[in-house]
């Protein structure tokens, strides 16, 4: 049973830095492909980066580009989301999500298996 646990949110300021990490069980890590999607309070699911299974190619949405950096070591069956120059409009509920195929996908409904979220809060 394919298990998603993240971790590394909190409470940052404007500007600040945060990480977040994602470790995989319970399936072939290597040979899916992962995204970060996060919920704003009282908003839908907004994805937010992906990453192929090879961790060649990744996307990002348009809020996020230049600022957050996604990555994945297999060997390690974890995904890395680095959150640099952090706004308050970036506060959501963070979740990784995993697609049984290699190639990157951005709708909610291309992900079979989703995490329990950690909170990130961007505020002085």
């Amino acid at each position: 049973q394919a298990q998603l646990v993240e971790s590394g949110g909190g409470l940052v300021q404007p500007g600040g830095s945060l990480r977040l990490s994602c470790t995989a069980s319970g399936f072939t890590f290597s040979s899916y492909a992962m995204s970060w999607v996060r919920q704003a309070p009282g908003k839908g699911l907004e994805w937010v980066s992906a990453i192929n299974s090879g961790g060649d190619s990744t996307s990002y949405a348009d809020s996020v580009k230049g600022r957050f950096t996604i990555s994945r070591d297999n060997a390690k069956n974890t995904l890395i989301l680095q959150m640099n120059s952090l706004k308050p409009e970036d506060t959501a509920v963070y979740y990784c999500a995993a697609r049984s195929r290699s190639d990157i996908a951005t709708l909610s409904s291309d992900f079979g298996s989703w995490g329990q979220g950690t909170q990130v809060t961007v505020s002085s």
